[in-house]
């Protein structure tokens, strides 16, 4: 499991994915399903994720509706954004779909 900090037209949001890697096309697929075709991502640790959201996180993991390729831990972009200091983030990676344009 990974975990990405995203900057999105509509705000940071983190999720979690199997997928190893943001870029993979299935997992491109399915955040364009819910809109989101650019974005700069960071990998961040998930045992760090898992402290900050705690209970949350394992709700996350055990909800039925989602599938384990992406599962939106956080939605709250302001959370999101107060959750992690920049030196928590990796380079980013910045993902820009011709549907964006």
């Amino acid at each position: 499991m990974k975990a990405y900090f995203l900057l999105t037209s509509s705000g940071p949001l983190v999720i979690l994915t199997s997928y190893d890697s943001i870029k993979e096309p299935e997992l491109l697929k399915r955040l364009a399903a819910k809109g989101i075709t650019k974005f700069i991502a960071h990998e961040v640790s998930i045992e760090s994720v898992k402290t900050k959201y705690g209970t949350h996180f394992e709700v996350v993991l055990q909800d039925l509706h989602e599938s384990d390729d992406l599962r939106v831990l956080d939605y709250s972009g302001e959370r999101a954004f107060k959750c992690f200091s920049f030196k928590e983030l990796s380079n980013p990676i910045y993902y820009e779909s011709e549907q964006a344009s």
